[in-house]
């Protein structure tokens, strides 16, 4: 008797769906080679797994007394896979990147990639998190390296400025205030109800962006916080508000959001972060490529 994971797992899904047609659909596979594999397969046991007369059809108890084996069975062999794609991983050092989302609309990906190319000893992983949960996981050795907007002081970690990337203005298409493809003011930005993010947790992005207002004794009427880029750009859509974004961010593109340069020529830092002390050789072969 020679069963293959194949057949079970071909079995498994029709049982899952109770139907050859929509377990075919699970499967991606059309619906005759299933049916003749599992034909094939109680030919191959001797027993009859579903009853074909009822619908939705049904297992037997010889079809449920395979499927609760088969279930062991796959279970047992994907966190075979599993460890052994762990055991392979781990064959090679583990360099994780933290970043936040909006760097990864600057040059990141592109160094990220070029990176993965010229390391290829290493394992690189991503991890996006917030400001405040870079800083802990550097400190607990969790990540490698973090990429940010906002300095976070703490004596345990360094910051690397790479560059100070122009600040512009979202608007929804169509706005006034994009008339004439001109520079838009921040008194102008702070006569309309402003979108900050990450509303939580601070300090954040949204700080920084509130500092702009502050220092010239602006203050937009409505703040309204959120957690997410996307979802400040959701909102800025919807006519909302407006939201100061990074220049690089304009590349999504997206036809019902307006985008404009800032009259005063705000920027924000992007900023490495890393543990303090002397830096680690993986580390300045990442730094190398923003030279």
């Amino acid at each position: 008797m020679t069963i293959d994971i194949r057949q079970l797992r071909y079995f498994l899904a029709v049982a899952a769906e109770r139907s050859f047609t929509q377990g075919a659909r699970r499967l991606n596979m059309a619906q005759a080679p299933l049916s003749k594999r599992i034909q094939e397969l109680e030919e191959e046991l001797s027993v009859q797994l579903f009853d074909r007369e009822k619908r939705p059809i049904t297992l037997t108890p010889a079809g449920h007394l395979l499927r609760e084996e088969a279930i062991r069975v796959v279970r047992g062999l994907d966190q075979l896979q599993a460890t052994m794609r762990r055991f392979i991983a781990a064959e090679r050092p583990r360099f994780v990147i933290g970043l936040v989302p909006s760097t990864l609309y600057a040059r990141l990906p592109e160094i990220i990639a070029r990176y993965r190319a010229e390391a290829g000893d290493l394992d690189i992983a991503l991890a996006e998190m917030d400001s405040i949960e870079q800083v802990a996981a550097l400190k607990d050795g969790r990540i490698d390296v973090g990429f940010d907007r906002i300095i976070v002081d703490d004596p345990l970690v360094v910051h690397m400025l790479l560059r100070e990337e122009p600040l512009i203005v979202a608007l929804p298409s169509g706005h006034a205030l994009l008339a004439g493809g001109a520079e838009v003011a921040l008194a102008d930005i702070a006569s309309l109800p402003l979108i900050v993010y990450p509303g939580a947790p601070r300090p954040s992005y949204a700080d920084l962006t509130l500092s702009f207002f502050q220092e010239r004794d602006l203050m937009p009427p409505n703040i309204v916080e959120v957690r997410e880029l996307q979802t400040a750009l959701v909102m800025v859509a919807s006519g909302a508000g407006a939201c100061i974004i990074p220049e690089s961010v304009q590349r999504l593109a997206r036809s019902d959001i307006g985008f404009a340069p800032i009259k005063e020529m705000i920027t924000a830092p992007f900023l490495l972060r890393r543990r303090a002390g002397a830096m680690p050789e993986n580390l300045q072969r990442l730094v190398r490529l923003y030279d």
